[in-house]
């Protein structure tokens, strides 16, 4: 006890004191942000932990992207560290990476700030486990990751860390854009299609596809054969759907073009086809619930609604969003 009480006395002398780590042996590093050097500190015949297992504890400090590194690694230690941890490699991540990207926007469209801290710490995270999964394959560090993004966004922002100018921000995206048009040169790809990634989704891709081919001249200088276009998609749907029997891949290579189609049409009206879609979806998860708010007022199910009531509560949610839209202007 009399050390125990030692060491929160030592500690509570500075705010500058954060526990590192604690390990096996009950050896204790307490790191310093301001000093140099380390005080190793030797707990002998005090059961600090109930277990063996390292923990990592906050006291004064936060945390700094170097402790999180060591955390990392530590839980990818092959003698101590995480079982489930040690099972994933890069691909088996993906998933994960996929889901914290996901989770950044949704925070940052609720407008959530104390979520958004949260997630773009959990895809800090990713980056870093990555990271780790590099390092241990001997490919790259985190610090590697750190230097090449950086020299990137140097390179591409000649008007701010070079000697060309940008007046507004169409000048700097030209700038940006030629920087990226030499790196591609550099790099020796063979088309203007080359590194989009195929992992994009679908209608991201898309967009990108069509913004690189409209680059070159490849586009149509106005919307209207733009909006013909999905007309003529729309009607060769229905050609494949009115055939007997109906040819399941066909119908799809169809509604791929018809999609496509659309994708071109949302960027000549300057829209972003996957947020419109997703204020879409938001749209319909509304009104949908409204409608089921609205069932269970009246006392119904939908087992005993036909489509025909529902449909009447839909323009009724409807009508009312139109209303409380008219007010609130």
């Amino acid at each position: 006890m009399f050390i125990h009480n030692c060491l929160l006395s030592l500690m509570n002398l500075t705010n500058c004191w954060n526990y590192t780590s604690i390990d096996k042996n009950k050896k204790i590093c307490t790191r310093s942000r301001f000093k140099k050097f380390f005080i190793f500190l030797f707990i002998q015949g005090y059961d600090i932990l109930i277990s063996n297992t390292i923990y990592f504890m906050r006291l004064f400090m936060s945390y700094h992207i170097q402790d999180f590194i060591r955390i990392i690694a530590q839980l990818r230690d092959p003698n101590n560290g995480c079982p489930w941890d040690l099972k994933q490699n890069y691909r088996s991540m993906i998933t994960c990476l996929i889901e914290e990207t996901y989770e950044v926007i949704e925070a940052i469209e609720q407008n959530n700030m104390s979520d958004l801290k949260e997630e773009l710490g959990d895809l800090l995270l990713q980056v870093v486990f990555f990271s780790q999964l590099a390092t241990e394959d001997q490919y790259f560090t985190f610090d590697d990751v750190v230097h090449t993004v950086t020299e990137k966004i140097l390179r591409r922002h000649p008007h701010v860390f070079g000697e060309q100018k940008a007046s507004n921000a169409d000048e700097a995206l030209e700038n940006w854009n030629k920087a990226k048009a030499s790196e591609y040169i550099q790099k020796g790809h063979q088309s203007i299609l080359d590194n989009i990634p195929h992992a994009f989704p679908a209608l991201k891709r898309a967009e990108k596809l069509q913004k690189r081919c409209a680059k070159i001249g490849f586009d149509w200088n106005n919307v209207n054969p733009v909006i013909a276009k999905v007309q003529e998609e729309l009607e060769e749907v229905k050609q494949e759907y009115q055939t007997n029997p109906i040819n399941q891949t066909k119908i799809e290579e169809e509604i791929g073009d018809l999609l496509f189609a659309v994708v071109n049409l949302s960027r000549h009206l300057k829209c972003n086809p996957e947020e419109s879609l997703r204020k879409a979806n938001k749209k319909f998860e509304r009104r949908f619930r409204a409608v089921e708010q609205k069932l269970r007022e009246a006392h119904k199910t939908f087992e005993n609604t036909s489509l025909t009531e529902m449909d009447i509560f839909w323009d009724e949610v409807k009508r009312d969003e139109i209303t409380q839209t008219t007010q609130g202007k």
